[in-house]
């Protein structure tokens, strides 16, 4: 495929995966648009870019799909003022158009590959404002020992699957922020937008999906007797 396929490509994927699923802002799809989606992927699946289902990444990981993404900036409806940590990295496509929104973004990649991809393809980008820290961001004694994690966010992002969020990734939300994550088991996920009200949360769900599991998540043992 060469450009202008990739262009029209993606202009598809506004009008029929995008927009008949009510992402109408316009500041979201404008983005969107703008963003060629194949820059972030290895040479010999660029072709998946704007396809609807599961795009594949290096390391057995998976991107958000492009719905998944749209929703995502459309119900938080950045200012530009905030501060936001990703849970997830990947290529670091979602990490560039937060920041392309936001005032700051620390996004956290569990595989030092990823990170590093992520890194090449941001700056590729022209973007300043988001740092990747490759570090298991479900293990709460890694994450203390991140200088970044230090001061609360306004935004927080976890973009992968998880049964419960973990209290370490709670407490960095400031009151008044707000979350976006798929809470659950697979296949019933729930992606769901969690505002900090003091010590409760506001909770909406904004749609059921399927997405691939958290990882470096400490499962208890169950003792059965």
């Amino acid at each position: 495929m060469n450009a202008t396929d990739f262009a029209f490509a993606r202009q598809n994927m506004v009008q029929y995966q995008i927009r008949c699923c009510k992402v109408l802002d316009p500041t979201v799809l404008d983005l969107i648009e703008s963003m060629p989606r194949e820059n972030f992927l290895p040479e010999e699946i660029k072709s998946l870019a704007y396809m609807e289902g599961r795009v594949p990444l290096p390391c057995n990981q998976e991107m958000l799909s492009p719905l998944q993404e749209a929703l995502i900036l459309q119900n938080l409806m950045l200012d530009g003022s905030e501060r936001v940590l990703e849970i997830g990295t990947g290529t670091g496509f979602l990490t560039t158009m937060l920041a392309m929104q936001t005032d700051e973004v620390v996004s956290c990649e569990i595989h030092p590959a990823l990170a590093d991809a992520a890194r090449h393809n941001i700056s590729n980008h022209g973007v300043s404002n988001a740092k990747v820290i490759q570090v298991n961001a479900m293990d709460a004694q890694a994450m203390a020992q991140v200088d970044e994690m230090n001061t609360s966010f306004d935004v927080i992002v976890l973009s992968a699957a998880t049964k419960k969020i973990p209290a370490h990734i709670e407490k960095l939300l400031h009151d008044g922020g707000q979350m976006i994550a798929f809470i659950g088991s697979n296949p019933m996920l729930t992606m769901t937008h969690r505002r900090k009200i003091g010590q409760t949360w506001q909770e909406t769900t904004l749609c059921e999906t399927l997405l691939q599991d958290m990882e470096g998540i400490t499962e208890k043992r169950e003792f059965v007797f």
